[in-house]
């Protein structure tokens, strides 16, 4: 489990820095954001770990900061939870990797939700198959963790504010160290 915690820092450390898609915040700060908003809102240890490992997908692929603008789908959040499957229960990696059909799902159900989208987002939105069909939709509501996913994706499209401040990395590791201590389901 250290070699993980290990990992996860050095990621966030060395490959972290680079800008958020077309935001004015880096990838750390979109993390930073999102962690701290999970846990201002009361969310669970899971949601606030979800929260700041969404994005590590983006930093583990050696397809260049960003994929999108080449018009590929990085599939970020298949690569995140995959690689964290290994360390974390699915109260961790399954909103992650339904956070992109999370935002699939809000702009087929949510009226508006479209008009909210960073520029970045409707371009990638694209190549992640765009709005769900009503087949989709009903798919995604029976999935477990699909709840927990759309408050991921809402904060997720909130955590891009340059103005605000946040606590470190390291605040957030005594969170990370109590789900990385629990046995995982063989």
């Amino acid at each position: 489990m250290l070699a993980i915690r290990a990992d996860i820092i050095d990621i966030y450390s060395r490959k972290a820095n680079g800008r958020y898609g077309l935001s004015s915040v880096s990838q750390l700060q979109h993390a930073l954001q999102a962690a701290t908003m999970a846990e201002a809102e009361g969310e669970p240890p899971s949601l606030i770990v979800a929260a700041l490992l969404h994005d590590i997908g983006h930093m583990i692929h050696h397809l260049g900061e960003d994929a999108a603008l080449q018009g590929v789908d990085d599939v970020h959040e298949e690569r995140a939870a995959a690689w964290l499957a290994a360390y974390f229960g699915p109260e961790v990696t399954e909103p992650i990797r339904l956070h992109v059909p999370a935002k699939r799902y809000l702009c087929a159900t949510e009226p508006g939700y479209f008009s909210t989208l960073a520029e970045d987002s409707v371009r990638s939105l694209a190549l992640q198959g765009g709005p769900m069909n009503l087949e989709e939709v009903a798919a995604f509501e029976a999935r477990p963790h699909h709840e927990a996913a759309v408050r991921l994706r809402r904060l997720d499209d909130r955590a891009k504010d340059p103005g605000v401040s946040t606590p470190s990395f390291e605040r957030f590791l005594p969170y990370l160290d109590a789900l990385l201590s629990r046995p995982r389901a063989a």
